[in-house]
């Protein structure tokens, strides 16, 4: 069963009511109760046939997964090979600063931190 497919049979009864509702009252001398059973039969009739209704939809727009070119242990390899080819995040970020010492980018910060001070102090 689909989720929430109770619920959207309900507001299709709803829907199902209030027109027959609306049509029914159309009418120069409308009755209430004929009107009111009435709409209440449209509103279970539309209720019931919503389920098979909304099945059909689903199947006419079910997609399917994809279905892979390559068998299964040639996939492996080639998701192995682009894995191999591509260096992961730590690595870079590692052979960025291993070169650099740990005073060189203190200066830098600081460096960095003393330009903001002035132009903060400049704009104000």
């Amino acid at each position: 069963m689909m989720y929430g497919s109770f619920l959207y049979n309900c507001w299709a009864a709803l829907i199902g009511f209030t027109i027959y509702f609306i049509a029914a009252l159309q009418v120069d001398f409308p009755l209430p109760l004929p009107i009111l059973l009435g709409s209440f039969a449209t509103a279970a009739v539309v209720f019931l046939l919503a389920y098979p209704l909304r099945y059909l939809l689903g199947y006419i727009l079910y997609t399917p997964e994809p279905v892979p070119l390559l068998p299964l242990e040639e996939e492996a390899v080639v998701q192995e090979r682009e894995m191999l080819d591509l260096p992961s995040l730590d690595q870079t970020s590692a052979m960025e600063f291993e070169d650099e010492n740990a005073e060189e980018i203190a200066q830098v910060v600081r460096t960095m931190m003393h330009r903001e001070e002035n132009q903060s102090v400049q704009n104000v």
